[in-house]
C-alpha cells in the first residue's frame, strides 16, 4: 500500500523557516516526480514545487522561486520542503503528492498518490 506521510507542522514568524518532510512506503518513486502542493483557505490548491526523483531538477511557481527548496533522500524515501522567508501569505495545508502521469508539474490530478497534508501557520 502506497502511503505519503507529511510532517513538519508549525507555526513560525514571518521571516522564519520551517521544514516539511514527505515519508513515502509502499514505493520506489525513482524516475518519477513528487510535488508539493498548498491549499490556503477559500483558495484552490496551488502547485509549488516538483522535484524529478531520477535527475534530481527541482521546479518551482514563481509565487515561490528563491524562498523554498525542494530536495529527497532516497535513502530515507523522502522529499522535502526548505520553507525560508515565510511570508503572512504562506499559510496553507500543504500536500506531497507522487508520480506524475502526463507533463504538466502543476496539474492536481496529474499525480497518482498523495499525502494527507500538513498544516503551516505564518504569524505576522
Amino acid at each position: 500500500q502506497v502511503q505519503l506521510v507529511e510532517s513538519g507542522r508549525g507555526s513560525v514568524q514571518a521571516g522564519g523557516s520551517l521544514r516539511l518532510t514527505c515519508a513515502v512506503s509502499g514505493y520506489t518513486y525513482s524516475g518519477t516526480y513528487v510535488a508539493w502542493f498548498r491549499q490556503a483557505r477559500w483558495r484552490e490548491l496551488e502547485g509549488i514545487a516538483s522535484i524529478y526523483t531520477a535527475g534530481r531538477a527541482a521546479y518551482y511557481a514563481n509565487s515561490v522561486k528563491g524562498r523554498l527548496t525542494i530536495s529527497q533522500d532516497t535513502g530515507k524515501n523522502s522529499v522535502y520542503l526548505q520553507m525560508d522567508s515565510l511570508k503572512p501569505e504562506d499559510p496553507a495545508v500543504y500536500y506531497c503528492a507522487a508520480d506524475l502521469r502526463g507533463s504538466n508539474l502543476w496539474r492536481v490530478d496529474g499525480y497518482l498518490y498523495w499525502g494527507q497534508g500538513t498544516q503551516v501557520t505564518v504569524s505576522s
